[in-house]
Order: structure tokens, then C-alpha cells, then sequence
């Protein structure tokens, strides 16, 4: 058995707040947990999807404002991963840099996961919950069925796809999972729908050092565009664990019992946050996290919030798994038969920032459907065209042309 403490940065995982303004007693350490042999590597490698995820999914959107959940983005696809086989099941394990793991192992991890990170710290809040909804008439291979009930502990759920309700059905769900911080995952449920695959996750606590109200004032802030805007900026000064190198000074804040953290990184004067995640590696990552130290360091840090939602396809496509969302997609270990594929995989968030902590959440859903049926193409020539003439046998072209007008002969 090996002991592995985590401190997780805002985007790996989710943490909370409170509105009680009374000064609460400080929480006893948390007790790591305790790994199998063997699973630890896991965590590195889902760190490792993490950052590559996190990266794809700023070039990819575009966005001033990035918040994602890489544990719920992992943990939906580790669902999926179960009901696919060949080259789609290689190219998931592939995008999640799985290596070296059996699929009784993969799994595992998730259960040991989603079983013990809950009941770390009891000062804090944190729910993480699976569902599985299937179109009524579908045949969902049992096994399928089992292993994401076992080891997800997924709530399954057969619905009524072609009913009005069948959406709201399921936003309710992660409505419900999230403390309605993201009512509207899905904004309709297509014709050829044949399930959805969700994870939800939502963590609320309290800092271990809560900013003072009184301490927190208006001041400026300079955008990523180099506008000046008016921002809440909450002030301290206490000991945290911090460090500074050429790029950045990183500052850690801990909730609760010091189970969870937030790591924030700044960049130096001349730098930008797109040159520290140019270098920001999971190996520069743990190093820095291995020089943190004890210091007394004056934070200033802005109220925050921010709402996010992607559509991750470009992303998980980027990281090589292609086949999942292109025909044949092979998904034979979920149903028999079919042409299916991954239409969309979504992914809400929301996070808020105050002086008592963190309210967050993260809803991923993968939704699987038919692809449609073959259409008899219509190749109508009445528009300008090229074309080539060639000897098949070699391929060599003897003639080509393009033919803006024709005339009538």
C-alpha cells in the first residue's frame, strides 16, 4: 500500500464555500488516502490528461475565461471506455493516457475515486454522481450495464427519447446533482439518440483561511486584452505555501482540512499565461508542487465567477480519439448491432470565488446515437467543373480540365 496526498489545483478538481461569517475552528489535517499498489500511477497519468485537456480546450475555444473539470471529463469517458472495444476502446485509452493498466485496474481507480475523495475532508462538500440513460426498446449488453453500475456506481435509467419531457428529465438530473448551478446540459435530444452517459460533480467548502470582508475593496484589473476593468480584490496576509521561479509565483490555499487546494499561478512581470502554458508540464507541475514551502505572503485576489460551456469533440478528437466519433464507431461492448458513434461529448462548469471559498461544478455528458442511413448520392452537373483524364493502371493523368460554361451542341 502506498500513501498519496493530493493537492489538486482549480482545474483538476472542484471545491466550496460557506456563508456562515463566524470564524470557524480549524479542521484536524485530513489523513491521505490510501492507494492500492500499482493505482498511483493512475493518477499521474489522469494529471496528465488534465493538462493536456485543459491546454486543447483554450486553443480550441478561444475564450477569455477557461474553467473545466478534467475528473469529470475522465470519469465520463472511463464509463464509455467499458462499452467500447478494438481500435475506439485503444484510442479512449490512448486520449486518457492509459498505459500499462488492466480494465480491472482502470476501473478500480475510478471507484476508489469517486468512493473516497467524498469523505476526505467533512468540512467540505463534494458530490460526484454517474447516470446511464438508454432509449426505450434498446438492448444494452448486461455486462456493459454492471461493470458502470459496480464500479461508477451509475444510476441507469431507461426513457422515452421521442417524448418532449425526456430532455427536462435528464437536465433535472444534473440540476439536481449540482445544486442547480447547471440546469441546461442538453439543449435537445435528437431523433437518433440512444443514450446518454453523464457524470456530475459539485464541491462546496470553506477556506481554511477565510479573507475578511472588511479587507476587500475595489481596484483595478488588467485584462488578458490589456483593458483596465473594476474588480472586488479580497486581501490577507497569513503563512501559505508558496514559491516563485522564472515564469510565475505560485500560491496554495488550502480548504478545510488541507485535503483540497487551489493553486494559483502568477505570471512574472513580462510573462503571459500562455507562455507559463507553453512550459507548464506535469513534470514542471510536480516539481514546483515539491518546492512549495511555508511563508507569510500578503494575497490579494479578486471575487470571482465564471460559467462555462464547450462541446469537447474538436478537443478529444486533438488528443487521438478519432474513431469514437466517426463511422463504424466500435461500441460493440455497450449494444449489439448498429452503426453507432459519439455525437457530442458536453461539458458545463461553473465556479464563484468569495471570501469564505469555493462553490463549484462540472456536468460531462457523452451522448451516443445511430448514424443515419445511407443516403443514394445526386451528382447534378449543372455548375462549372474540373476534370481529369488518366490511364488507371499507372495513374498517369493525360488530360485535365476545367469547364466554367458550356455550350449547347
Amino acid at each position: 500500500m502506498k500513501t498519496f496526498n493530493f493537492i489538486i489545483i482549480l482545474v483538476f478538481l472542484l471545491a466550496g464555500c460557506t456563508n456562515n461569517n463566524e470564524p470557524l475552528p480549524i479542521p484536524e489535517d485530513a489523513k491521505a488516502i490510501q492507494l492500492q499498489s500499482g493505482l498511483e500511477k493512475r493518477i499521474s497519468q489522469d494529471n496528465e490528461f488534465a493538462f493536456d485537456i485543459f491546454k486543447r480546450t483554450i486553443a480550441e475555444s478561444g475564450e477569455t475565461n477557461v474553467f473545466i473539470s478534467p475528473l469529470s471529463i475522465s470519469i465520463a469517458l472511463g464509463m464509455l471506455r467499458n462499452g467500447a472495444a478494438g481500435i475506439t476502446r485503444t484510442e479512449i485509452d490512448s486520449t486518457l493516457k492509459m498505459m500499462d493498466l488492466s480494465n480491472t485496474e482502470i476501473n478500480e481507480y475510478y471507484k476508489v475515486m469517486q468512493s473516497t475523495l467524498p469523505g476526505i475532508d467533512p468540512t467540505t462538500k463534494l458530490n460526484i454522481a454517474n447516470s446511464l440513460w438508454y432509449r426505450t426498446g434498446v438492448v444494452v449488453k448486461p455486462d456493459f450495464l454492471s461493470t458502470n453500475t459496480n464500479y461508477f456506481n451509475a444510476e441507469v435509467r431507461e426513457l422515452d427519447f421521442s417524448q418532449t419531457w425526456a430532455k427536462d428529465t435528464i437536465n433535472n438530473w444534473c440540476a439536481r446533482k449540482t445544486n442547480n448551478l447547471i440546469k441546461e446540459v442538453l439543449d435537445e435530444v435528437p431523433s437518433n439518440a440512444i443514450m446518454y452517459l453523464i457524470n456530475a460533480i459539485y464541491f462546496k467548502g470553506i477556506w481554511r483561511k477565510q479573507f475578511e470582508k472588511k479587507n476587500t475593496s475595489e481596484t483595478n484589473f488588467t485584462t488578458q486584452t490589456n483593458q483596465t476593468v473594476r474588480v472586488n480584490m479580497m486581501y490577507q496576509k497569513d503563512t501559505f505555501l508558496y514559491a516563485q521561479d522564472e515564469n510565475a509565483q505560485y500560491l496554495d490555499l488550502a480548504y478545510g482540512n488541507k485535503a483540497f487546494s487551489m493553486t494559483v499561478i502568477l505570471p512574472n512581470s513580462g510573462k503571459t499565461t500562455d507562455d507559463l502554458l507553453n512550459v507548464l508540464t506535469l513534470e514542471k507541475w510536480n516539481q514546483t508542487l515539491d518546492k512549495l514551502t511555508s511563508k507569510e505572503v500578503e494575497v490579494y485576489l479578486p471575487r470571482f465567477k465564471t460559467k462555462c460551456k464547450f462541446v469537447m469533440n474538436n478537443e478529444l478528437i486533438g488528443m487521438g480519439m478519432k474513431s469514437a466519433f466517426y463511422v463504424p464507431a466500435n461500441l460493440s461492448n455497450m449494444i449489439d448491432g448498429g452503426n453507432l458513434l459519439i455525437s457530442r461529448v458536453l461539458h458545463d462548469t461553473y465556479v464563484e470565488v468569495t471570501e469564505e471559498g469555493t462553490e463549484a461544478a462540472a456536468v460531462t455528458v457523452v451522448e451516443i446515437k445511430y448514424t443515419a442511413m445511407p443516403e443514394i448520392p445526386v451528382f447534378r452537373v449543372d455548375k462549372p467543373f474540373v476534370f481529369v483524364i488518366r490511364e488507371k493502371s499507372t495513374g498517369v493523368i493525360l488530360f485535365m480540365g476545367k469547364m466554367g460554361s458550356v455550350e449547347k451542341f
